[in-house]
């Protein structure tokens, strides 16, 4: 931790107290990770006592402030009939464990900063992009507004947030929560950051939905009025080249290969009847060899 330009921490979660040198503090994970020369104050969102999570007729809502391991204890404590009615709840271990990060971490880290800190690995946008998650935010001038969570993150660290806006909660509408899901993650070390993270969803009124992320720069959807077949996909994840992202978790070109590859994996799998394949997310390996060019 290295932020020797911080002279105050203030209790609030209210937009109207920001002022230029302030940053919203939840977990703290990521702010506390990396220096900065310019920040002057922390607005500690710790003391909101926001519930971490509401269930109700629309959905589920998860507070920004809600951890991770509060997220992940949640599926056991849903009532069985309403936990049977909501299968879409078994994606969220799965995102939960590919922060592949400690007990210590997952008690501190908060949906809403994992969402906000933009990453494209960032598996709490996985899971809520992939559900049709819908942000509210707060700004500083009193209004708020809601934003799909796929048009939330806009890149590699950015947001479509405004200076001093605070993301107050995501609401999974109950629709996405009743379908059923297919999950596939790689990454190329066994306890590495994720290169490709796909969620594929079919609805009950047979619409098909893909979600993209860690691969690409910001989530990528592929919405369907039913299951495509093949070459429907893949003619839809030809992605405008810079969408690719790129670092050492791997190459722009072995994440659109294996995109590609996991994508037609979940088709088949959701294209089968539901009593054949089941609705959990089935098991998908964590890591994969790198492309014979040597590539990372």
């Amino acid at each position: 931790m290295d932020l020797p330009t911080v002279s105050e921490l203030i209790r609030t979660a209210d937009p109207q107290q920001w002022r230029p040198g302030d940053a919203w503090l939840a977990g703290g994970t990521v702010l506390f990770s990396y220096g900065s020369e310019t920040l002057q104050r922390l607005l500690d969102l710790t003391a909101a006592g926001w519930e971490p999570l509401v269930m109700n007729d629309g959905g589920l809502e998860i507070a920004a402030t809600c951890t991770i391991a509060e997220l992940y204890a949640f599926p056991d404590a849903v009532p069985p009939r309403l936990r049977a009615a909501w299968p879409a709840l078994d994606l969220v271990r799965p995102c939960c464990d590919s922060f592949v990060a400690s007990f210590k971490v997952w008690n501190v880290s908060t949906v809403g900063g994992n969402i906000c800190t933009a990453l494209p690995a960032g598996p709490m946008t996985s899971l809520t992009a992939a559900l049709d998650g819908v942000g509210l935010v707060h700004s500083p001038d009193g209004t708020t507004r809601r934003v799909p969570v796929a048009e939330l993150v806009t890149g590699d660290g950015r947001t479509s947030l405004a200076a001093g806006e605070l993301l107050r909660s995501i609401t999974l509408p109950a629709a996405a929560l009743r379908a059923r899901t297919a999950f596939r993650r790689l990454s190329l070390t066994n306890l590495g950051r994720s290169g490709v993270l796909l969620i594929g969803r079919r609805d009950e009124d047979g619409g098909f939905v893909l979600t993209v992320t860690a691969a690409t720069k910001r989530p990528v959807q592929l919405r369907f009025p039913a299951v495509p077949d093949a070459a429907e996909l893949q003619a839809g994840l030809e992605l405008d080249p810079k969408l690719w992202h790129d670092d050492v978790h791997g190459l722009p070109a072995w994440r659109r290969d294996m995109t590609h590859r996991l994508a037609e994996e979940i088709r088949a799998e959701l294209a089968t009847p539901a009593a054949a394949s089941g609705s959990a997310p089935a098991p998908a390996p964590v890591s994969a060899p790198a492309p014979k060019d040597g590539s990372p």
